[in-house]
């Protein structure tokens, strides 16, 4: 991992920006943010780009169906249409709607880098913690969906949504789907102690999977921000304080496959998670041998 130049990746280096950018409940100037980031994206020639989690409408009092819009409303198209337009992969979340027409979906877009849509993952964990119920306002995705996966250069990059980082089952599947890269864009709630659980988090993932983790925050009143890139021994090669900001780094595949070489955890272990597919309170995984 390294902070990018303005100059063209070696073979199979993947350039990533990552946007810690402010989010509020105005659809149109969520949309300039996006601009805004693709723009600085463009300047660094970067091949990829990750916004935050609720990147199309955020409301700190929760986000429900006033802010839904599906995959063909303005927000995905402006992603995609920049995706195509510039050549760069996109990652964001996205308020849809949901299938009661009282709840909606927390998703995440996968956008390739000729504007098509790759993939969309569901938030399948709500955030039903530290006061908060998140449940009430959306409906969580299936738990058997097949991860989400986008292959850029020598890596695959897999997707989840901010309170899924407590679940290390999630991220163990997506690893399992091929992910090298897993990246969690949030709008991770500060209060005592978050801080610290996201950057622990965010390592323990990194080292259990001997991947790269990119954890990208939302910046604001009351969020954390913090976002944070880590490799696959653990160290952090990226941490952002809580102001918005862009950064762009380089991720190398050869670094990542000499960790699991040394560390062949992922090779030795003898259990695999399955998922149950089952709704609220059903939906932890089991484990099979």
């Amino acid at each position: 991992m390294a902070d990018a130049a303005e100059a063209d990746t070696a073979p199979g280096v993947v350039r990533v920006t990552v946007a810690q950018v402010a989010v509020t409940d105005d659809h149109a100037a969520n949309r300039q943010t996006v601009l805004d980031a693709f723009k600085v994206a463009e300047r660094v020639r970067a091949n990829l780009l990750v916004l935050p989690e609720y990147a199309s409408a955020y409301d700190p009092h929760g986000v429900g169906p006033e802010h839904a819009e599906p995959l063909d409303g303005p927000f995905v198209t402006l992603l995609r249409s920049r995706a195509r337009k510039h050549g760069i992969a996109a990652i964001a979340g996205v308020t849809l709607p949901g299938s009661d027409g009282v709840r909606s979906v927390n998703a995440l877009v996968v956008v390739d880098r000729a504007g098509e849509l790759a993939g969309v993952y569901r938030k399948v964990h709500l955030y039903d913690a530290f006061g908060y119920q998140e449940s009430e306002l959306l409906e969580p995705g299936p738990a058997d969906a097949d991860p989400v996966t986008l292959h850029l250069g020598g890596l695959t990059f897999g997707v989840l949504t901010c309170y899924d980082l407590r679940f290390p089952e999630s991220a163990r599947r997506v690893v399992d789907a091929g992910a090298d890269v897993l990246v969690y864009p949030a709008a991770w709630v500060a209060g005592p102690l978050k801080a610290d659980h996201w950057r622990t988090l965010l390592q323990a993932r990194a080292i259990e999977n001997t991947a790269v983790v990119i954890g990208v925050g939302m910046t604001g009143a009351g969020l954390t921000g913090r976002t944070l890139l880590v490799g696959p021994d653990g160290v952090v090669g990226l941490e952002m304080g809580e102001e918005p900001a862009y950064r762009t780094v380089d991720l190398d595949p050869a670094p990542l496959a000499a960790v699991r070489k040394t560390n062949p955890s992922l090779a030795n272990r003898r259990y695999a998670v399955v998922p149950t597919g089952e709704g609220p309170g059903g939906q932890i995984a089991r484990l099979a041998r």
